[in-house]
């Protein structure tokens, strides 16, 4: 039985699927409650939160097996460890372009817009203490420590912690080890297969819980969040969620243009993974479900297995979005001054720190503090004026990653002639 089979998707004709038991719908209805649990009573909304938490860890205890059986079995079907790294080079090549459009976009935008100018806000007056423990976090993942950390102590221990990276790496080098010993490595190839058909039965059964985890996250935001932040810090939500809007719809959109399809049928294709982003925060919700699509999609196994686990961590659109105008909207706020050779300054470090937000806890917020104290001319403890609104801020960038990655696996596989067009075309015309 293939892995497409597996996992309800977004492709299969309406006529053999009743509308009310399609999971965009039943997670949608479930936001939509969710939302009036928390505006209607803050309290009950508040206690929700285990709900969309529970949801995430048990997505992200599969995370490390399905990305490792993933990444083992696509090298070594693949064969030849010289298109393992050329897929490897043109997927780095692109997320290093397409992150740099999206830094520089969110500068452009946010000095534009100017949110944060007349607040005045006096840093001296913000409580440190609530941040404290993001920005002691930051003394531990500068360049260097990101990249030594991506080297895990034990093979065992990076399943246990579930770093992506650090998985990425033992599969890269356990699967040429199979391609390496050659035929008789075959039994093995064929028991992760297995495994691999295991852990995406494993996923479906818990994808029966998405609209429950989406209840409990939105509720929690809306009942902790609530309206109050809107009014505080409405100017700058409404700027990055802008600034989202036009790095998918400016920028993506006429990448998938030139690739001969629609972005606004991938988004169709996508809903489902793209309202459980929006409802959880977290992308890593939808890794192992985004690995069977891209693959349904006419994109080679291969290709997959190597470019959505990578860009994960390298390929982070939305977040470099959210760090180039947080960071400027901060200096704003607190009347910092920051003048074109700063702001160049801050393209460099974001290109730099962008690359490790998934690596650490607390993902974009601890990159924020440790992008501010590299450079040093906005004051760390100001990222506790946008404590409060962080995860409505993650609404709107954890779908924009979501995005970026799904064109960039489609980009790869066309660049490296793995894209069977004629399959894409019927999956998103839904023929």
């Amino acid at each position: 039985m293939s892995i497409e089979s597996m996992v309800a998707d977004a492709s299969q004709p309406k006529s053999r699927r009743v509308w009310y038991r399609q999971l965009w719908v039943q997670v949608l209805v479930a936001m939509a409650l969710g939302v009036v649990l928390g505006h209607l009573y803050p309290d009950a909304g508040k206690l929700m939160q285990p709900l969309g938490d529970g949801f995430i860890k048990l997505i992200r205890m599969l995370i490390a097996p399905i990305v490792f059986c993933t990444v083992v079995l696509g090298i070594a079907k693949m064969g030849d460890m010289s298109k393992v790294g050329k897929v490897a080079i043109k997927a780095l090549v692109y997320f290093e372009v397409m992150t740099t459009v999206a830094l520089v976009l969110a500068l452009v935008i946010v000095n534009l817009w100017q949110p944060g100018v007349g607040m005045n806000v006096n840093t001296a007056a913000l409580d440190a203490g609530s941040v404290k423990m993001y920005v002691d976090q930051t003394q531990s993942h500068g360049t260097v420590g990101f990249l030594m950390d991506i080297i895990p102590s034990t093979l065992v221990g990076s399943f246990a912690e579930g770093n992506v990276l650090q998985v990425l790496l033992i599969s890269v080098l356990l699967g040429s080890t199979l391609v390496a010993i050659g035929p008789r490595a075959k039994p093995v190839i064929q028991l992760l297969d297995i495994g691999s058909e295991m852990l995406f039965r494993a996923v479906a059964i818990v994808m029966y819980l998405a609209p429950i985890g989406a209840f409990g996250a939105i509720a929690f935001t809306v009942g902790r969040y609530g309206a109050g932040a809107l009014a505080s810090l409405g100017n700058l939500l409404v700027c990055f969620y802008f600034t989202c809007l036009v790095f998918v719809f400016l920028i993506l959109a006429p990448v998938c243009k030139f690739l001969g399809f629609s972005l606004f049928k991938l988004l169709r294709y996508l809903r489902e993974e793209l309202l459980i982003c929006f409802a959880t925060t977290s992308s890593e919700a939808v890794l192992p479900r985004m690995l069977v699509k891209m693959e349904n999609l006419g994109c080679k196994a291969s290709v997959v297995g190597l470019v959505i686990p990578t860009g994960y961590s390298f390929n982070l659109d939305g977040t470099c979005l959210y760090l180039a105008s947080v960071a400027v909207f901060l200096a704003q706020a607190t009347n910092t001054p920051l003048d074109i050779y700063q702001q160049l300054l801050l393209l460099c470090v974001l290109l730099l720190t962008s690359k490790g937000a998934a690596g650490v806890a607390g993902a974009a917020f601890v990159v924020l503090a440790a992008t501010l104290s590299t450079v040093g001319s906005i004051p760390v403890t100001s990222v506790a004026l946008i404590l409060g609104v962080h995860r409505l801020l993650a609404e709107g960038l954890v779908p924009t990653n979501l995005i970026g990655n799904a064109v960039a696996t489609i980009v790869v596989s066309k660049w490296e002639d793995g894209l069977d067009e004629e399959q894409m075309h019927r999956v998103l015309n839904r023929e």
